[in-house]
């Protein structure tokens, strides 16, 4: 019985744990992917993007490309000469830091006709958020490390529980 406890104890913990932490794949346009005739901007308005996910780009190679591109460039549709486009029809982009990340197609008038996309892109999930008052985050204190969030709250849950299922 006490092992029985112990393993779905265990089991618990890491669900708490690592779930949270878990990257998301963002298929570009879901399942139809990166191709004309579709309302990037409403697709990306039903996603959250965060630090560690990846937006994945598929769609027919030759017919499309994907250029990483900058508010202008995003909002005039002229790619930048000095961006190498992404053209393997299933191009994977790591969102490695925080902020608006804009994409376009520069295949033709394909920006133009709305194959572009804009995202903003949040801190990777269980990591703290900067004060909005400082842009460096709050200054540490000397019990910050005491501060609770959800991986350490599991830690002394799944501590608790061990010590439970091993006294009965």
């Amino acid at each position: 019985m006490a092992s029985t406890t112990f393993l779905i104890a265990l089991v618990v913990v890491v669900a708490m744990v690592a779930v949270p932490a878990m990257a998301t794949d963002h298929w570009v346009g879901d399942d139809q992917g990166w191709k004309l005739d579709f309302n990037y901007t409403a697709w990306a308005a039903t996603k959250e993007f965060h630090v560690g996910d990846k937006l994945i780009f598929k769609y027919k190679k030759d017919a499309h490309n994907v250029y990483k591109a900058d508010q202008a460039s995003f909002q005039s549709c002229t790619p930048s000469n000095d961006i190498t486009p992404l053209t393997s029809g299933n191009d994977i982009i790591p969102l490695k830091t925080t902020g608006k990340k804009w994409y376009i197609c520069g295949v033709g008038k394909h920006c133009e006709k709305g194959m572009k996309v804009a995202i903003n892109v949040l801190p990777e999930l269980g990591s703290p958020s900067p004060s909005p008052s400082s842009p460096n985050g709050p200054a540490p204190s000397a019990a910050s490390w005491i501060a609770p969030n959800s991986k350490f709250v599991a830690l002394i849950v799944a501590v608790f529980a061990i010590f439970v299922a091993i006294m009965n």
